[in-house]
């Protein structure tokens, strides 16, 4: 369950952050950058920031 979550907040973030980047500022691609980075060193560590905060904030569990 967390991880379709994860899935589907990134892909969010991802596709709004580029309508954004084109359509608003450039800068918006900096906030890809950062989720695609993020997606990225957690592949690697197996840590994600965002599960941290579902499970925290949102109490969601697996």
């Amino acid at each position: 369950m967390i991880n379709r979550l994860i899935k589907a907040i990134a892909g969010t973030f991802i596709i709004l952050s580029v309508l954004l980047g084109m359509y608003v500022n450039q800068n918006w691609y900096w906030f890809t950058f950062f989720v695609g980075a993020n997606l990225l060193q957690s592949s690697f560590t197996n840590w994600c920031l965002m599960e941290d905060i579902l499970r925290k904030v949102f109490k969601i569990k697996d």
